[in-house]
Formats: C-alpha cells, structure tokens, sequence
C-alpha cells in the first residue's frame, strides 16, 4: 500500500522519517491541528508550521478488528482515538499485549514502512 504526501502532509510525513510526532500549529491563532490539512480548523488561517508532540496522550475509545478488509492485515488488532496530552486526535492502532481500557495512558510507536517513512501507533506507557 502506497501513502501519498504532498505539499501540506509532506513535512509530516517527513517528520515520521526520524520517529518525530509533529502537530500543525497555527502561527495566527496557536491552534494544534492533526492531520495535516491547508486551513487551521479554529481560524481559517493559511499561516501553518509544525511543531513536535510529546507522543504522550489518553485513549479516549477503542475496538477490536476481528476481520481485515486486507487479507494481507494480521487479526486481531486494535483501532483506537488517542487524544494528545497537546490535545488533538489521532485515529490510529494500540499495539502490545494486555488489557486495554478508556482512559488509559500511552505513548507513540512507530510501525515502519516500505519507503522508510513510519506510522504512529500507540502502546501503553
């Protein structure tokens, strides 16, 4: 499966190169934004950068995939929204073994792909 990047998910995705979480940051209100996109959602403003996340967040709500819509995607695992401790969302998977619950602590991992570029997963703190 290829991802693509492109002009405004480029530095995100560049930044996953060096297991380096980054949020949008609106430099005309201060708003934190994730994923990447044209607009800050809080003031419209075009005037973007990025700046590193802890990689330190709550999961908020989660659920067990027990059929793959890829046959090439192992089964069980687990979809989850994790809110930053920055507090944005990202809608991505719980890795490790145990128990997991709401409000449960995590932090990032990073699950490599072919291109080099890596996906944030999430397994407990």
């Amino acid at each position: 499966m290829t991802i693509p990047s492109d002009e405004v998910t480029g530095p995100w995705w560049d930044g996953t190169r060096q297991a380096r979480l980054l949020l949008q940051r609106c430099t005309a209100c201060g708003g934190l934004q994730h994923y990447p996109r044209a607009l800050c959602t809080a003031c419209g403003s075009m005037d973007l950068g990025f700046t590193e996340s802890s990689g330190r967040g709550v999961v908020d709500s989660f659920t067990f995939v027990h059929r793959s819509a890829d046959p090439a995607v192992a089964v069980p695992y687990v979809v989850a929204r994790v809110r930053l401790d920055e507090g944005p969302i990202l809608l991505t998977n719980l890795v490790g073994d145990g128990e997991w619950a709401c409000g449960r602590r995590v932090r990032v991992a990073w699950r490599p792909l072919a291109d080099g570029r890596r996906l944030p997963v999430f397994e407990k703190e």
